[in-house]
């Protein structure tokens, strides 16, 4: 057993990875971009799920360790009736071939548009709401992994878990650990690891010999806890 609930924990990652799925305004049809380099782009549709016109705004972020330019989305901009779609396109644009997964991040945007009879001249508040959802940039030739996390390396050594990633795939978990024996936990800084990166947090688990994880799929959807194996 976890430390902390598993609901709650399950629940996160549900907000955090699959709330595009129940939310209103502007609601893609996936929970994760994924763009094949060997089909050189992927679409998504978004749907106004509410009674007026909408501007849809999409944006792409960049995340902190991944800072190159290799992706754009067409429209960025769009009006979007009420009940009805748009297709959105991410088109990859790499200088080289990729050699791993990569990632980054797209907000879609609904901005509402016009105003009542009621409304007009007076002063009132926008509410947007924004949905924030992983893109994955997977490689041409490289096989679907559908257990990334079962490659992961983790080390214990002068009170630092460390937790390396020698795949060519990121791998996405919630942030919170356990360690066994015993009920010492630890706190990733994130709920992903990079190709190639390498993980350090602090914790005291003396005797700890696995570390217990929970995953989740490449769409973000919680299963069940994994253990690994600790290396002293």
């Amino acid at each position: 057993m976890f430390p902390f609930p598993v609901f709650p924990l399950i629940g996160a990652l549900a907000v955090l990875f699959c709330s595009p799925a129940l939310a209103d305004g502007m609601v893609p049809d996936t929970s994760v971009v994924i763009v094949n380099e060997a089909d050189g782009e992927a679409s998504v549709s978004v749907t106004n799920t509410d009674s007026k016109l909408a501007l849809l705004h999409v944006t792409l972020e960049d995340i902190p360790e991944d800072p190159a330019k290799l992706v754009f989305v067409t429209p960025p901009l769009a009006r979007v009736e009420p009940s009805k779609s748009q297709l959105i396109r991410f088109i990859l644009q790499t200088p080289e071939p990729l050699t791993t997964q990569r990632l980054k991040r797209v907000i879609f945007e609904g901005m509402p548009q016009g105003r009542s009879e009621a409304q007009a001249g007076h002063a009132r508040v926008g509410v947007t709401v924004r949905q924030n959802l992983p893109v994955i940039l997977h490689p041409k030739g490289l096989a679907p992994n559908r257990t990334p996390w079962t490659g992961l390396v983790w080390n214990l050594k002068n009170n630092q878990l460390s937790v390396h990633n020698p795949s060519p795939y990121v791998v996405r978990l919630a942030q919170e650990l356990r360690l066994l024996p015993g009920d010492s936990a630890a706190l990733l800084p994130r709920t992903y690891v990079l190709p190639g990166e390498t993980l350090t947090v602090d914790t005291h688990a003396p005797g700890a010999t696995r570390v217990q994880l929970q995953p989740a799929t490449v769409y973000g959807f919680a299963v069940a806890p994994y253990e690994a194996p600790i290396t002293l």
